[in-house]
């Protein structure tokens, strides 16, 4: 296919940016990258990727770039600072930004670019670091209609579902969206769980039970089983979903809009890496509840302070 030659820069190779990448080397495009720990671009470099010395290189190299990277500040950074993805802009180049950043960060930015004559299209994901390595992510799309429809081969690589949402800012709209209901979810998942836990039920029949019914969830099944163990490895760490809910309250503000429920789990997280727990993944959220309750779920007292690993 004609799109499989596009030269595609991707910038940020961290936990979900390494293997998207790599999903798309695999596929066939040919690729520049860069990432400001230079370290993290060998294992692109070794699949037979270019590198780059700036964001700038990456654009000038580049018919589509793609970030990747943590906030919206970093976005703005690599995209538009002294050294950006705009100081090498050309015709016909492309940006799509898969970080989840603000959707006014977006629009800005995407104007910005508009002004240097580049398109831009906003594309958060969810699916966490499997969905990326497996090539099953849930994308989400804001931007000009007929650039999404130009990139949409390439986002195929990449995810499973692929929707546009509508103009510049709407797809990180989505996925705030996304994040609000995920992370009420799991403060279910915790309260329920803590409540089976009082009341002296077995969790792992609780766990049976309620999966196969209307509370059945992906957060249910998949990191109910982990608050149980105590598997705190990270797919998606708590950290990351505490700044993913400032960017839903401090969005909400400006549209003049309440969220208790999402403020409230902002509390939560936030007390569970008080404890030193935010580089785990968000099932240690059930430390918060067991603070409160006065127990963890396997019946004994929680710890003073329970440290990661």
């Amino acid at each position: 296919m004609v799109e499989k030659r596009k030269k595609i820069g991707f910038i940020g190779l961290g936990v979900m940016g390494r293997p998207m990448a790599l999903n798309l080397l695999k596929a066939g495009y040919p690729m520049i990258v860069w990432n400001r720990t230079k370290s993290k671009m060998k294992p692109l470099l070794d699949a037979g990727a270019e590198g780059a010395n700036s964001p700038r290189e990456v654009a000038e190299k580049s018919d589509v770039v793609i970030t990747m990277v943590t906030d919206s500040p970093d976005v703005e950074e690599v995209v538009l600072g002294p050294n950006g993805v705009i100081h090498g802009a050309h015709s016909g180049l492309i940006v799509i930004d898969m970080s989840t950043i603000s959707p006014t960060v977006a629009r800005k930015v995407a104007k910005k670019l508009a002004e240097k004559g580049v398109k831009m299209l906003d594309a958060p994901v969810s699916g966490g670091e499997i969905g990326a390595i497996k090539g099953t992510l849930s994308i989400m799309v804001g931007g000009p209609k007929e650039t999404f429809e130009e990139c949409l081969p390439i986002l195929k690589v990449l995810g499973k579902r692929i929707t546009y949402m509508g103009p510049s800012g709407m797809g990180q709209t989505t996925k705030l969206c996304n994040q609000v209901i995920c992370a009420l979810n799991i403060q279910a998942v915790c309260e329920g769980l803590i409540l089976g836990a009082k009341a002296g039920l077995d969790l792992r029949k609780l766990l049976d039970v309620v999966t196969a019914g209307a509370a059945g969830s992906w957060m249910l099944s998949n990191l109910g089983p982990k608050m149980i163990e105590r598997d705190f490895k990270p797919g998606f760490k708590i950290r990351h979903q505490l700044k993913d809910l400032r960017l839903v309250l401090s969005f909400a503000s400006e549209l003049k809009l309440p969220l208790p429920g999402t403020a409230l789990v902002q509390q939560m997280l936030r007390a569970v890496e008080a404890e030193g727990l935010g580089e785990k993944g968000t099932q240690a959220a059930i430390v918060a509840m067991e603070k409160l309750a006065g127990m963890m779920l396997s019946g004994e007292k929680p710890l003073e302070k329970e440290m990661g690993d």
